[in-house]
Order: structure tokens, then sequence, then C-alpha cells
């Protein structure tokens, strides 16, 4: 079960979050892997510091944007140039259980499986104030389409799917519409329900921007989904109240 397995990682001012996030995915059971780590920040002070804490570890390949490009398209430059069989994606301030790739790896072979996520911890301000988000099937589009209940960072998916659907040029919601897509293609999404993935909530982070959740929502139905301006307002309010119920 030694898989080639590529680990993506956009990096944007998270200095204080990515040595743990690092450790986390180096220090994984399954051992082959490569890691891609995509600097898309203007602002290279923190370059070196990435430098300086990857430089020992010849899995880690680190690119540097030429300007913003945003984090969708960001893990479009890293699923381009990876090697692996399958490709694994970490945002730069979550963290992996020591087994999360060795688990997920085995039971998407075994099941022959080409998209899978995990349960995963939503840890805020400190670990006692958390909750558990449990992974489920998705079959079709109705079934994701208003709550976005799958995390990106527990997620893996095999390359042969790769090519088919990239990440779209939203600031929040792009992994909302890259897993529509998938599943508007045809492709099934399967739960492995062990919670590998701890997922920090920080303050200021894109995905707690609640205003533009609700503006780049309405863009996933209406550009995306290609429903009409009173559908794709119908399913944003249903997708805003499910929001706001699983953050009570």
């Amino acid at each position: 079960m030694n898989k080639l397995i590529s680990v993506i990682i956009p990096y944007f001012k998270k200095r204080q979050y990515i040595k743990s996030t690092l450790d986390s995915v180096i220090n994984q059971s399954h051992k082959n892997l490569e890691i891609i780590i995509i600097y898309d920040d203007k602002d290279k002070k923190d370059l070196k510091y990435l430098q300086s804490i990857t430089s020992k570890e010849k899995r880690i390949k680190l690119v540097v944007n030429l300007k913003n490009l945003g984090v969708g398209r960001s893990r479009n430059k890293g699923m381009e140039i990876c090697k692996g069989e399958y490709v694994a994606f970490v945002d730069a301030d979550d963290i992996w259980h020591k087994k999360k790739l060795e688990f997920q790896v085995k039971f998407m072979t075994k099941k022959k499986i080409l998209i899978s996520h995990t349960d995963y911890k939503i840890v805020k301000n400190n670990f006692f104030k958390s909750q558990i988000r449990k992974a489920r099937n998705f079959d079709t589009t109705d079934d994701l389409l208003y709550s976005c209940d799958i995390g990106l960072s527990t997620a893996m998916i095999s390359k042969k799917i790769l090519k088919s659907v990239k990440f779209p040029s939203l600031k929040t919601k792009e992994d909302f519409v890259f897993w529509l897509m998938h599943l508007k293609s045809g492709n099934k999404i399967f739960s492995l329900n062990k919670c590998l993935t701890y997922w920090y909530k920080t303050k200021g982070s894109l995905s707690s921007n609640f205003l533009q959740k609700i503006f780049d929502g309405y863009r996933v139905y209406r550009n995306y989904m290609n429903y009409n301006i009173f559908k794709s307002l119908i399913c944003l309010l249903i997708l805003s109240k499910n929001y706001l119920l699983k953050n009570l």
C-alpha cells in the first residue's frame, strides 16, 4: 500500500500555524509523499521562514507564485504539477492525525473509490471549545446543494479524475463549487467515518467572513450551477440558514 500521495498546501500569511501543519504531514505513518507548498503572498517576508523549515525535507517542493492567485487557483497549480496516484489537500492552519493518509488510502483502494473525505474536529479558540463534523456519502449534487459538509483538509481524490474539474476563482466557497462539479460529472464522494483532521477556526480568515460567504454563495448557484436568479436566492437562503445552524 505504498502509493505516492501528493499533498497540496496553499500558503498565505499563516506563519504561526504552518510549522504545526507541516509537522503533521511530514510525520504521517504513510511515508511515500510529495508535499507541494504554493506560496501565494506577494509579500515575501515569510518566504525565508518557510525555506528554513522545509530545506531539510526532500519530499517538499516550494512553489512561489509571481502574483497572488488566490487559494483555488493555487491548488490548481499544485494539481497541475503533482505526480501522486492520490492527491490530498490541507490548509496551512489545519492538522492531521498521524495515520490520516494511511487509513484513507487503504479505504479508497479497498473500496475502489475516487473521492473520499473524513470526519473532522472544529477547534475554536482552544481545544476544549470544539465540535466534531461527521462525514457522509454524496451521490448527486442534490445531496450537497444546501450545505458544504466536506472539510477540504479531510479530502483525498484520485489523480484519474484530477483534470476533469478545477477550483474556481472565488475568495470563499471555491471548494463547494469543486465538489458540486465533481458530483455533476458523476463522481460520487464517499465518507470514512474516522476523525482524522483538526480544523482551526481562526479570527479574520476568509472562511470566517460571513458577508463574503453570502456573496460567493450566490455566485455558486447563479454562475456555476446556472440557476435563475429566483432559484439562486432561494438556495442561498437555505444555505445561509444551514450555515448559521451549524455554527450556533
